[in-house]
């Protein structure tokens, strides 16, 4: 067994183990935070596979901007045990099923595949240079559609944003009746 080996089943078993605390954890925060360790394994597979650049992607992207959201957003929900609704045992039980029955689909549909070892045709695969070639040569037009998505996301973003200066209604009053005598004189 070699070291890619290795690190492959340390990085698999921390991901699964940190992704089980996600859903155990009772604290919304320790939750966000088993996630970004989550993320962080995952993104030692990509490396594991020669994709740096989704990699780094990943811990930026995911790790990185949308924990640091969903933290945010935790902390100002303030969530604590007084708000927290009340789960039947039944819902438990349910769910607990729910997720036997989707365990046992996996393994029975994984039974009986076959091992298929898949060669390398040369050790660039995961490198940016070849992402910008499909990227940009195979993929142009969906790149540019979502290069406008964004574009208007980040225009309403600023139009819903941006604040109008608010009158008080007693000086629009005044400005209307003033408005109305210069208009009888």
């Amino acid at each position: 067994m070699g070291i890619t080996q290795i690190l492959f089943w340390i990085l698999a078993i921390t991901a699964i183990f940190s992704a089980l605390m996600v859903v155990i954890s009772k604290n919304p925060v320790y939750s966000v935070l088993w996630l970004i360790v989550t993320f962080f394994t995952i993104s030692g597979h990509y490396i594991l596979l020669n994709a740096q650049f989704l990699a780094v992607v990943n811990i930026i992207v995911y790790a990185g901007a949308i924990m640091v959201l969903f933290l945010f957003v935790i902390m100002l929900m303030n969530l604590n045990k007084e708000t927290e609704p009340q789960k039947s045992k039944w819902l438990k039980l349910a769910g607990a099923v729910a997720g036997g029955c989707l365990l046992l689909v996996l393994v029975a549909g994984l039974r009986h595949t076959e091992k298929q070892m898949t060669e390398m045709v040369t050790g660039d695969i995961g490198l940016i240079q070849n992402l910008g070639k499909v990227l940009f040569k195979d993929y142009v037009v969906p790149f540019e559609i979502s290069s406008i998505l964004f574009l208007s996301a980040m225009v309403g973003a600023v139009v819903l944003g941006k604040k109008e200066p608010r009158i008080p209604v007693e000086t629009e009053m005044r400005k209307v009746e003033e408005t109305q005598q210069a208009i009888n004189i």
